[in-house]
């Protein structure tokens, strides 16, 4: 059997024995060395400072793409300046620029026509997205998403959409789409506010905000700007950036179809071991751990167990995965952003226990607390993170999300019925000692469960 190029491109860089036979070279020692997420982090680490678990969680997400079904959605929300755009800008310039779909302001109609090509059979545009990435920088709003619900969830692998379109002879006039394939999908928006409809169908992430990020990437940005052409030059020439682009092309070529997974006792055992009170989310959010074990499995696909098309994700992979899951599922759990969920504990939770000195970490004596007002919540955020906050955008956006997440109540003071006070939901229990912050920088550290869901059962 002939040897590919990318698998002879291989054996250069890394030195691979040139003298196995075909019989010896089988898919556990033929192609790339393997690759951990520790060193996975320091090659993105070449452009995007900090932000590991982002930066890995959003490389995965567009591997994915070379799935089957495995692929999965991360949304980026955050308010602007923070950086939701670049991670995946940046990670997407790894992969090759026919499989990436980057798209700016878009209606939810406008998408389908400009990517869909028309079918005289089936009298409607073909929109085929299999094994693309598809990016969606700094949307205004969630309305195209609505329409792409069922994409989102993978219900069909060809799913029939009926779109109105306005012209001038017919007026308006009704259009069938037909949406082909999985993508995986990165959405970024500074509009925080969510429909829980979407949240449950994405990994919602936000970029940090802490100061040795900022200075990091203020420094990296001096010295791109500096001398343009000599960090492209660099940038290209690092042997571990190029040994990546490298190994992305020769995991597109392998085709793998399906990846099964090991050990399948393993997971169940860790998941309902950190999971007390299960959610009707816990059934996305099992599919989103075992989509990061498939895309860690296809990183290191020639050093997994194969047979065919099909490779097996070990004992690593789901380590691996549960690693990133770890760090980011508490907020998952509110259906809440990061950056939203660590205002919460930074900002308002930090002023009422400064305002209630004497009151319990049980919320026992809540009845006899004094709630915060909306002005105490925007002086402290600006003492905590060294910004303002937008009175209207705590009172439209921030509040609803912490409040339908059952953290926080609202109630009229006694005093004067004009006024909202704020209050921490009594259900709620977060050990203090075990959360750190810094004034201006905003550290996101905690530990926290909220009563509530479906006890499980020990059968």
């Amino acid at each position: 059997m002939e040897e590919s190029i990318i698998d002879k491109r291989a054996r250069e860089e890394f030195g691979l024995d040139e003298d196995l036979n075909d019989s010896e070279a089988t898919a556990d020692t033929k192609g790339f060395d393997p690759l951990s997420s520790e060193e996975l982090i320091e090659i993105l680490g070449l452009t995007i400072k900090k932000d590991e678990q982002n930066k890995l969680a959003t490389f995965l997400c567009a591997l994915s793409a070379y799935t089957k079904d495995s692929q999965f959605n991360i949304s980026f929300n955050a308010p602007s300046s923070t950086g939701k755009s670049y991670i995946p800008t940046e990670i997407a310039r790894l992969f090759p620029d026919g499989d990436v779909i980057e798209v700016g302001y878009c209606s939810p109609t406008a998408f389908f026509h400009d990517v869909g090509k028309y079918d005289k059979e089936k009298e409607g545009y073909i929109v085929d997205l299999s094994s693309k990435i598809l990016i969606f920088l700094d949307q205004p709003h969630t309305q195209l998403l609505q329409h792409l619900r069922p994409m989102l969830s993978h219900d069909k692998k060809e799913i029939r959409l009926k779109i109105t379109d306005k012209s001038q002879k017919a007026g308006l006039k009704t259009k069938n789409i037909f949406l082909k394939g999985f993508p995986a999908v990165i959405f970024c928006t500074a509009g925080l506010k969510i429909d829980e409809q979407e949240t449950t169908r994405f990994l919602l992430l936000s970029p940090e905000t802490d100061c040795d990020k900022i200075r990091q990437a203020i420094l990296e940005k001096i010295r791109k700007e500096a001398d343009n052409k000599a960090y492209v030059n660099w940038l290209e020439e690092d042997p571990q950036r190029r040994s990546i682009k490298e190994r992305i092309k020769a995991i597109k070529r392998e085709s793998i179809k399906e990846i099964n997974i090991g050990y399948p006792e393993k997971i169940e055992e860790r998941f309902f071991a950190e999971t007390k009170k299960l959610k009707p989310r816990h059934q996305r959010d099992i599919g989103r751990i075992m989509s990061l074990m498939k895309a860690f499995a296809l990183l290191n696909l020639w050093h997994r167990e194969r047979k065919g098309s099909t490779i097996v994700a070990n004992e690593e992979d789901i380590e691996e995965a549960f690693k990133i899951w770890d760090v980011i599922s508490e907020s998952q759990e509110y259906n809440l952003p990061p950056y939203i969920y660590n205002l919460y504990l930074d900002v308002i939770l930090t002023a009422w226990y400064e305002k209630n000195p004497g009151i319990g970490r049980d919320f026992s004596e809540i009845t006899k607390s004094i709630g915060l007002t909306r002005r105490e919540v925007t002086q402290k955020h600006l003492q905590v993170y060294g910004r303002v906050l937008a009175d209207w955008l705590l009172r439209q956006q921030i509040i609803p999300m912490i409040e339908n997440a059952g953290l926080i109540m609202q109630e009229p003071d006694t005093n004067d019925k004009r006024r909202i006070l704020i209050y921490p939901t009594p259900l709620l229990t977060i050990s203090g000692e075990e959360r750190n912050s810094e004034l201006g920088c905003g550290v996101m550290q905690n530990n926290s469960e909220l009563d509530g869901g479906v006890n499980e059962i020990a059968g």
